[in-house]
């Protein structure tokens, strides 16, 4: 089913944005059924608006996250280096930003099992189909593309189904395994989470007597977040997922040294996670790791006993049930979570497809990252035909942002192979 695009172009200094909005299908099974808005911005360098550049097409973190918001030719860092070479789009994932953004009021409205079979439709094999929409509307032969993250589970599910599509793809810390149990993966990320932390009060070792502290009060009062959550103990170890980035531990500490009853410590507390403002990001999270598998929440369920045994052990990136019961964003998705947890997943990826690849690839792997296991990249790397990876400790998990224009540069020489 075809159907129009409507854009508009603007000019900022340095750059020519235009913004798209094209239709595309809520289950890209039934083209003929209900349609939802995907928004695209994209970016051209403002003395290469007439080159013959070809394109490139940067797949967001997540899931539940819009692309990034220009603010001229190098921010985000990683821009200007792309720019160089490609004319960019940035996608905003279906329902976050400007496409048809999925709410609490749409989760009130639904049933639950109607709400769960329609979140269904927002993973990775979906995003992938939207961009394929987009490349189509704009009459692109193929393109490359760049995968931050749950971005490049993305690409992988990209290159997997429509290889005829791609010239070059680009992994920066989300190279996802291919079909590892999802229990294995968690067991991983805990370890690793407890490592961080470890290391965080290695450093800061002042920083521990602050959560044990905090963690007693929690336990004993009742604490309110300026948005009206009750600030939980379970909820304070989740600033744990600061450690996942390069500058993580410096901003936790200085959030933790913040006077406890002050309104700037629970604002930042609060401010911290990106759970309220972007349900999705828990809805679907555990999906993103359960290709032909069940998740039945499997970071609750193998949740390390040292977190039991030690209260100052912080959390990540894990989404638990009882966020669905603390966070009153997410109260309204409950049981669709519930029935999603339950659910046989299909496959994301045809590893068949993957063996025989045949597009330029290549894949920042950072030693530590947080999020997405090492070991699990490196396999997968193997058994991508063609993939070559960068298996770096100069970076954690955020590398495209810390060091943006230095990772894709690497990674372009990869690919082309002048590495």
């Amino acid at each position: 089913m075809m159907t129009t695009m409507n854009s508009r172009t603007i000019r900022t200094p340095g750059l020519q944005l235009t913004e798209h909005r094209l239709p595309v299908p809520l289950d890209h099974a039934a083209p003929d059924g209900e349609q939802i808005e995907i928004f695209a911005r994209a970016v051209v360098a403002i003395d290469k608006v007439d080159a013959a550049q070809p394109w490139l097409i940067f797949l967001q973190g997540g899931p539940g996250f819009e692309g990034p918001r220009p603010l001229g030719p190098e921010s985000p860092g990683w821009l200007g280096r792309a720019l160089a070479d490609y004319r960019v789009l940035l996608l905003d994932q279906r329902g976050m930003g400007r496409s048809t953004p999925i709410g609490p009021d749409d989760a009130r409205v639904l049933a639950p099992r109607a709400l769960a079979d329609r979140l269904a439709l927002y993973r990775a094999d979906a995003i992938v189909r939207d961009a394929e929409c987009f490349r189509q509307a704009l009459d692109v032969e193929r393109w490359s593309v760049l995968g931050q993250s749950f971005g490049g589970f993305c690409a992988l599910a990209y290159l997997s189904a429509f290889p005829g599509s791609l010239r070059e793809v680009y992994f920066t810390g989300g190279l996802p395994t291919l079909d590892r149990p999802v229990d294995e993966v968690y067991r991983q990320t805990w370890r690793t989470t407890i490592e961080k932390t470890r290391r965080h009060y290695e450093r800061y070792p002042e920083d521990r007597d602050r959560v044990r502290a905090l963690i007693e009060r929690l336990a004993a009062e009742d604490v309110r977040l300026p948005g009206g959550d009750r600030l939980t103990p379970a909820r304070l170890r989740q600033l744990g997922m600061m450690l996942g980035s390069g500058t993580g531990s410096e901003r936790l500490h200085y959030l933790l040294e913040l006077p406890p009853t002050s309104p700037a410590f629970l604002h930042d507390v609060e401010r911290a996670s990106p759970f309220p403002r972007n349900p999705l990001y828990a809805v679907i999270h555990e999906a993103c790791y359960a290709s032909g598998m069940t998740t039945a929440w499997s970071a609750d369920r193998v949740l390390s006993d040292d977190y039991a045994a030690d209260p100052t052990l912080l959390t990540g990136e894990h989404v638990g049930a009882w966020m669905f019961d603390e966070m009153a964003a997410l109260a309204p998705f409950r049981e669709a979570a519930q029935l999603l947890a339950e659910k046989p997943w299909p496959a994301l990826y045809d590893t068949a497809a993957l063996a025989a690849n045949e597009v330029p690839c290549a894949a920042a792997v950072y030693v530590d990252d947080m999020y997405v296991p090492r070991a699990d990249s490196e396999a997968t790397a193997r058994r991508v035909r063609g993939l070559r990876p960068w298996i770096t400790n100069e970076y954690e998990h955020d590398g495209i942002h810390a060091g943006g224009p230095k990772v894709l540069d690497r990674l372009i020489a990869l690919a082309r192979g002048k590495l």
